[in-house]
């Protein structure tokens, strides 16, 4: 059985993530690990799986073991939308991170078979009521939610620089159907050509979505809403060993907490910003999905619990 964190429900809500599925080597100033299962899937759905049950879509190539698949199948994530490419390998990745983690340098990319990565729903999958789309492609991301049925689901979107320098008006076009968009400050400024991380969210929700959040990765994040704006600091790590995956965390578990609780007002918006810093901050403590995965209920409850005594101030 699958500890989650309590909800609101006593069946865990669908999660529909969506996204790559990659092996990386990672080289960072603490040491360096080869063949560590990463892709923005596989980190947003061990977070979601906290809170929520994960439909993960990706593709795996020919060298993706049972080994995976067992790792992803213990947190309970449906695999079913999980397509297995047999004429090569898994997209890989290869980067090196520097002294102070803020830079890290992409040394190998080899997409394989998630080059002609096209994604495809299984029935189940169609009525997700929560949806979170990876920084893949946006015409990829526009072509997951074409292929959802009715225009109840909540949907979270991330991208990546790439997207915006060569797929701007796809991109702009993507964030008008989404409910979350999630991006970090550099991006933010790339979009909107606003340095003011502050005036770049307000033009980003002008931009169509109704909710913003900006990540400013050991700066915390900044959520952007019709009802206000709300700033949560990072939790504060002292044993920092792979920054790779924690935007993605952040996003899964914030989105997993908003299904267990099935709400989207900005109250609920600030508190699973809480948690999903806290599931962030556990995944940079060790390489890949390694401490993320195992971390456990009471890990994540403490730390949700001095990020809210961080911005608690009396009146």
């Amino acid at each position: 059985m699958i500890e989650r964190i309590k909800s609101d429900s006593s069946k865990p809500q669908p999660v529909l993530v969506v996204g790559s599925v990659a092996f990386d080597n990672v080289i960072t100033p603490h040491g360096s690990q080869e063949g560590i299962l990463g892709g923005a899937a596989s980190y947003c759905s061990f977070a979601a799986s906290y809170f929520a049950k994960p439909l993960m879509v990706g593709v795996v190539g020919n060298d993706f073991g049972e080994e995976h698949l067992d790792r992803l199948r213990s947190r309970g994530i449906d695999l079913e939308g999980l397509q297995r490419d047999e004429s090569g390998p898994t997209f890989f990745w290869k980067g090196q991170y520097h002294e102070n983690f803020n830079r890290r340098d992409t040394l190998d990319i080899q997409l394989n078979v998630f080059e002609q990565f096209r994604p495809e729903l299984p029935t189940n999958y169609k009525s997700a009521p929560y949806v979170l789309l990876g920084n893949i492609h946006p015409a990829l991301q526009a072509h997951v939610l074409d292929l959802l049925e009715g225009d109840g689901a909540y949907v979270l979107a991330d991208t990546i620089d790439l997207w915006i320098d060569i797929e701007r008006d796809a991109l702009l076009s993507l964030i008008k159907r989404v409910n979350l968009f999630v991006i970090n400050d550099s991006e933010a400024e790339e979009l909107t050509s606003e340095k003011n991380v502050i005036l770049a969210g307000q033009k980003l929700r002008q931009m169509g979505p109704e909710t913003v959040i900006i990540k400013k990765g050991e700066h915390g994040a900044i959520l952007f809403h019709e009802d206000g704006l709300f700033a949560l600091p990072a939790y504060p790590v002292t044993d920092l060993r792979d920054p790779t995956g924690a935007g993605d965390s952040f996003a899964g578990a914030l989105l997993g907490r908003l299904a267990s609780r099935d709400r989207r007002d900005f109250e609920a918006i600030k508190e699973a910003m809480v948690y999903g810093t806290a599931v962030a901050s556990l995944t940079v403590e060790a390489f890949g999905c390694d401490r993320l995965e195992s971390a456990g209920n009471s890990v994540i409850a403490q730390r949700v619990q001095e990020l809210r005594q961080l911005i608690q101030v009396e009146q």
